[in-house]
Order: C-alpha cells, then sequence, then structure tokens
C-alpha cells in the first residue's frame, strides 16, 4: 500500500533522502534533459521547505516540495519515477502538499500539465515562458483552509 511522507530535509533519514534526490534527478536531469539549473540548488537546505514523497513497496515512486517564498507558497520539483507513472501518486502528493497550504499557492506548471494541475484547482495566472529549454505556464491555487487534523500534526503523513 502507497503511504505518503513529508519532513524537512534535516528530519528524512539519509538513505530516503539520497532516494528522493536520486529520482528528481533521474526524471529532471536524465529524462528531461534540464543541465542550465542545478538540481541541488539549496531550496531543500532552507528551513521552511517541506519534502514530499510518496513510498510504494519500500521504493520511492514520486516526490515533490513545499517552498516558503517571501511572497507566498510555492510548490515545485514534482517528478514520479517512469514506471510509477499514470498511478495517482504525483496527485495524491500534490493533493497531501495542499492539505498543509492554507495560503494561496503557486507553481511554474510545464505547459502540458496545465489541465492536469487545473484539477486540484490551480489557475493561470500568466503567459508561458521557457524555462530550463521547456513550455511552463504561471498558475496559483487560491488560499483554502487547513484541515484541523493537518494543523495538528495527524494528518497525511
Amino acid at each position: 500500500m502507497p503511504s505518503v511522507h513529508h519532513a524537512a530535509l534535516r528530519n528524512i533519514d539519509p538513505e530516503k533522502l539520497y532516494r528522493i534526490v536520486a529520482l528528481r534527478t533521474d526524471v529532471f536531469v536524465f529524462e528531461q534533459g534540464i543541465t542550465s539549473d542545478p538540481e541541488l540548488d539549496g531550496r531543500d537546505l532552507e528551513p521552511t521547505t517541506e519534502l514530499f514523497w510518496t513510498e510504494d513497496g519500500g521504493e520511492i515512486v514520486a516526490t515533490l516540495r513545499v517552498l516558503a517564498d517571501e511572497d507566498g507558497t510555492h510548490i515545485g520539483r514534482v517528478a514520479t519515477a517512469r514506471h510509477a507513472r499514470g498511478r495517482g501518486f504525483a496527485g495524491g502528493l500534490i493533493e497531501a502538499a495542499l492539505a498543509t497550504c492554507p495560503g494561496p499557492v503557486d507553481i511554474s506548471a510545464q505547459a502540458y500539465l496545465e489541465n492536469w494541475y487545473g484539477r486540484f484547482g490551480f489557475e493561470r495566472t500568466g503567459p508561458n515562458y521557457i524555462e530550463a529549454g521547456i513550455d511552463h505556464v504561471p498558475m496559483r491555487r487560491a488560499a483554502r483552509p487547513v484541515s484541523p487534523a493537518v494543523r495538528e500534526g495527524t494528518g497525511p503523513r
């Protein structure tokens, strides 16, 4: 049974952290060829950053991160292992991450995923742009209440 987890980097077991970074590298560097922006950009080290991941049979199959920026909350680095795509892992992570975010949430979506992110309440906020050689669209999900279970630390993990 898949399980969703989240924690600040300092609270993640080193082996799990290694597997999270390996998955992101496989997707963004090896599959998508993104070499213009470093995968390890220092943002994971920020004390307010939360990493989310899904494990299935002990394997990390999907991940994302939630950044707290000066201008709000941002979800990024959404990645799913190639063999695990189409099984709802990324959607489950998006829902778990959004459940922890009371304010508006921004995302720089790859343009072909605009409708997919729309399922979670994200709406386009501007024109398409190129980031790391890939067509992107800025999107935002309006503020929503955080569930009491998440606020008390008993929500999705």
